[in-house]
C-alpha cells in the first residue's frame, strides 16, 4: 500500500513539473517571435518606384513618339538608323556579362547621361559603374515576365521603359554605403529636374533609370555656362 501510494506522489510531483515548464517555453517562444520580428528592415528607398512614375515613362516615350520595340528584326533596324547607339566600356563604365552584345543599346541621350554619371561616379571612387540592362524587346520582356512577376507588362500604360531603349538599369550589389548614397543622391537631383524617372529595385539589384531627351539641352545649357563662367 506504501508502495502505491508513493507512485502516485511521484507521478503528481511529475505532472505538476510539466504543466508549470509548459508556460514558460510559450514565453520563450513568444519571446523569440518578437526578437525576430524586430529583425525586420522596413523598406523605404529614397528613389520608390510607382505606378505613376511607370505612367510618367510612357508619357514620356509618346510624347517623343518612339516607338516600343517588339521583336529582334525591329531592334537590328533601329540599331541600323543609328537612333539606337551602342553603350561603350570604358574605364568608368562596365557592361555585365549577362547582357548580350545585341541589346547593349540604347537611345543618344539616355548613353550620354550613362556616361556622365559614370565619369562622375568614377572621379569619386575610382571604380567602374555597371550597366546591367539596356533596351529590350517586347518578346524580351514576355519571357522575362514567366520567371519575374515584378517586371513591367510588354504592353499597356505601364508597359517597360526599356522597349524604347531610353531606360538602363544600374548596378548596385557591392556598392559600400557611400556608393550607394552618391548613386541615391545624383539621380534624385535629375529626377528632381525632371530629367529622369529613377526607381531602386527591392528584388532586382539595380537601380532603374529612364532619361528623358531633355537632358541634351540640360548638359548643353550647363557646358555653355560652364565656359563663360571660365572665360
Amino acid at each position: 500500500m506504501k508502495k502505491k501510494i508513493h507512485c502516485r506522489g511521484l507521478l503528481i510531483v511529475l505532472a505538476v513539473a510539466l504543466a508549470a515548464a509548459q508556460p514558460a517555453a510559450a514565453v520563450h517562444h513568444t519571446t523569440a517571435k518578437v526578437k525576430a520580428h524586430r529583425r525586420r528592415v522596413v523598406w523605404n528607398p529614397v528613389l520608390k518606384g510607382s505606378y505613376d512614375s511607370m505612367l510618367r515613362q510612357n508619357e514620356e516615350i509618346d510624347r517623343l513618339q518612339l516607338p516600343r520595340i517588339n521583336d529582334e528584326e525591329q531592334l537590328e533596324e533601329l540599331v541600323r538608323t543609328q537612333e539606337l547607339v551602342p553603350i561603350q566600356e570604358t574605364r568608368s563604365l562596365h557592361v555585365s556579362a549577362a547582357v548580350k552584345p545585341d541589346k547593349r543599346y540604347c537611345r543618344p541621350w539616355t548613353n550620354q547621361f550613362v556616361a556622365d554619371m559614370a565619369d562622375a561616379y568614377y572621379s569619386e571612387f575610382r571604380v567602374p559603374l555597371q550597366v546591367n540592362s539596356a533596351v529590350r524587346t517586347a518578346e524580351q520582356q514576355l519571357k522575362l515576365r514567366h520567371h519575374n512577376r515584378n517586371a513591367a507588362p510588354e504592353a499597356g500604360d505601364t508597359a517597360s521603359s526599356h522597349l524604347a531603349g531610353i531606360t538602363v538599369d544600374l548596378a548596385k550589389r557591392g556598392l559600400t554605403k557611400p556608393q550607394h548614397k552618391w548613386v541615391e543622391e545624383y539621380l534624385k537631383n535629375f529626377r528632381d529636374l525632371g530629367l529622369v524617372e529613377a526607381a531602386e529595385e527591392r528584388r532586382q539589384a539595380c537601380f532603374h533609370v529612364m532619361v528623358s531627351d531633355r537632358y541634351t539641352d540640360w548638359r548643353e545649357t550647363n557646358q555653355l555656362a560652364d565656359k563663360l563662367v571660365r572665360e
